[in-house]
């Protein structure tokens, strides 16, 4: 390591700190992961905005959250400093995906056209619905488009930047 604060677009928000666990340090995490207990391969964790790095002592699934103990963090005072923090790992921890599935922060920001070039805007968040996951896409408007490739999702291009979809811009 060379002393150097990681750069944003080397990291990846994996999810975040969003409650109290018992009396011992331990926190309760809002993962972004599937499934959601996966966060807890990652290690270390990059945690808030100065990025300080926390290594996970134990955790796992808790009803329909995730729990974890982190070193260092032995009291409820010491995990409540946490609250809110961003959990961050850097992108070379993540395995390679196959060509057609993608990391949400790798959409985050991907300009979005319909097949003709008209611009709808630009990927600005994702959402998980259970059924599909859904692009939030503000230009304009504001669209909702379900990322299904295939079916409204034509083609993603990283290396372009555009996410070319089937969508009727006033829908």
């Amino acid at each position: 390591m060379n002393g150097q604060a990681p750069r944003a677009d080397d990291l990846v928000a994996l999810g975040y700190i969003s409650g109290l666990h018992g009396v011992r340090g331990w926190v309760k995490v809002h993962s972004f992961t599937e499934p959601r207990e996966a966060i807890l391969d990652y290690q270390p964790w990059l945690v808030g905005e100065e990025r300080v790095p926390v290594r996970i002592s134990g955790g796992g699934r808790h009803g329909k959250t995730v729990i974890a103990a982190l070193e260092g963090v032995t009291d409820r005072d010491q995990a409540r400093e946490l609250l809110d923090s961003e959990i961050a790992v850097r992108r070379g921890q993540l395995p390679d995906l196959p060509d057609d599935r993608y990391y949400w922060a790798d959409l985050q920001g991907l300009t979005v056209v319909n097949p003709d070039g008209s611009e709808l805007g630009r990927v600005t968040g994702m959402l998980e619905t259970g059924a599909n996951d859904v692009m939030v896409v503000r230009g304009a408007a504001e669209h909702l488009i379900p990322f299904v490739v295939g079916s409204y999702v034509r083609r993603v291009d990283l290396a372009a930047g555009r996410i070319e979809v089937d969508w009727d811009e006033d829908f």
